[in-house]
């Protein structure tokens, strides 16, 4: 018998009323090559305002990811905030799964709505499509926000006990979970405060809408982070750079914040977000956003170190 309610198509659909109503519209973008992009664009660009793009991380799709928080960026900036590939309604036909080429789609379909300067945040996975973006497109990318993302990890870090699990396939486990049971070890991963007494029912409910499309290929964007990745051989980018980190992530932990502001110097700011996991645009929105305007908005001081 099919299924006649989802609570997660529910609140899907109040995702896309909200982004609507925020003054976003849906669009999708045909790159040509087997490959197509959708994403949130302003209706109505203003000139007096500066693009920022959202790059989500792993998990549901951007509405999701970034819905706790847009309110607050709305009033600031002209917003674009994309599906990467294999995500939301994005997909590709084409076998690349490097935050390389995540990075290049994201920028086309940027291109193609005229946008020639903007900052970029990344959130977990998203942080390494930013971190490429910057690399990639310097002359585009005036500033750069790293959420949570292991940019400066190692693929020794995994056998050396940096990270909880020792292997990438654990990690596979973790993230892209398949059952009730690994759903809740998911959330214990990425909140302090995981949410309790969620029946079994609503966790199925889902992952059965986001997560049983593209597992392989998801599969595949996860096993591409860590292999061959030293730290001599990542570019040092340019443009000032935030990097926000909660101060009990377990997903990454947080000396890789401090690894990555190391490795770019005077020219990045570290803020750690106190009592907060990997979640923290969901736990501490309002912090979140107070650091995002600061350093988005206002023109960038000496970098400092947060604590």
């Amino acid at each position: 018998m099919s299924k006649c309610f989802s609570l997660t198509e529910s609140i899907n659909w109040c995702y896309r009323s909200f982004f609507s109503k925020s003054g976003l519209r849906s669009t999708v973008t045909d790159l040509g090559d087997g490959t197509m992009m959708h994403c949130w664009v302003p209706k109505t660009p203003e000139e007096t305002k500066p693009d920022l793009v959202l790059i989500h991380g792993l998990g549901a799709n951007a509405m999701w990811q970034w819905g706790e928080i847009i309110r607050f960026l709305v009033p600031h900036f002209n917003l674009y905030v994309p599906d990467l590939v294999f995500f939301g309604d994005s997909f590709t036909t084409r076998p690349d799964r490097s935050e390389s080429f995540q990075a290049q789609c994201v920028m086309r379909v940027m291109e193609s709505n005229s946008v020639k300067k903007m900052s970029v945040v990344g959130l977990s996975y998203g942080g390494f499509v930013a971190y490429s973006m910057a690399v990639q497109f310097r002359e585009a990318i005036e500033r750069v926000v790293i959420c949570c993302a292991g940019v400066c990890l190692e693929e020794k870090d995994l056998a050396e006990g940096l990270f909880r699990v020792t292997v990438v396939e654990e990690a596979i486990n973790i993230l892209l979970p398949q059952t009730a049971e690994q759903m809740r070890m998911l959330m214990r991963y990425t909140f302090v405060n995981p949410p309790k007494l969620l029946p079994s029912c609503l966790l199925k409910d889902f992952i059965d809408v986001m997560c049983t499309e593209y597992v392989e290929e998801k599969k595949e964007l996860i096993r591409a982070i860590p292999k061959d990745r030293k730290l001599s051989h990542i570019p040092k980018i340019s443009q000032p750079t935030l990097i926000v980190w909660g101060d009990q992530d377990q997903i990454f932990p947080l000396e890789l914040g401090h690894r990555l502001k190391r490795h770019l110097g005077e020219n990045a700011e570290l803020v750690v977000i106190k009592n907060t996991g990997h979640a923290f645009i969901v736990e501490k929105p309002k912090e979140v956003y107070k650091h995002f305007k600061s350093f988005l908005v206002a023109p960038p001081t000496t970098p400092q170190n947060h604590k």
